[in-house]
């Protein structure tokens, strides 16, 4: 399944509940139910600006970094990350990134529901 954006980037501030600043978030929508992904999106961080640390109680989260570099932070241990890395936030976990560089931080994801 081939899902293309349709959407012209929407502008979100305090992403993951207390993220500083805003993105620019590309939402794709998925057309069924029938499989285990519920969200995918293409989000553009600004320098300086961050997803909040959020806990992911009945789902999982993939990030795939696509450009730029971040600082990513998962059940309170931080890496930097940067272009092609990818960082999988299982059910139960908690987890946040923050652009601490100096140009966009592009950042690919997609949520995917857990029975």
């Amino acid at each position: 399944m081939i899902l293309k954006n349709q959407n012209e980037g929407v502008k979100r501030e305090k992403l993951g509940g207390s993220g500083k600043g805003s993105a620019l978030s590309f939402p794709v929508n998925i057309p069924d139910t029938n499989g285990a992904f519920t969200m995918t999106t293409r989000l553009e961080l600004a320098p300086g600006s961050s997803i909040g640390y959020h806990k992911h109680a009945d789902n999982e989260e993939v990030y795939f970094i696509m450009s730029g570099k971040g600082l990513y932070t998962e059940e309170n241990e931080s890496a930097e990350v940067a272009a092609g890395d990818i960082m999988l936030c299982r059910r139960g976990r908690s987890h946040g990134i923050e652009n601490d560089g100096s140009e966009t931080l592009v950042i690919g994801a997609a949520i995917a529901k857990r029975e």
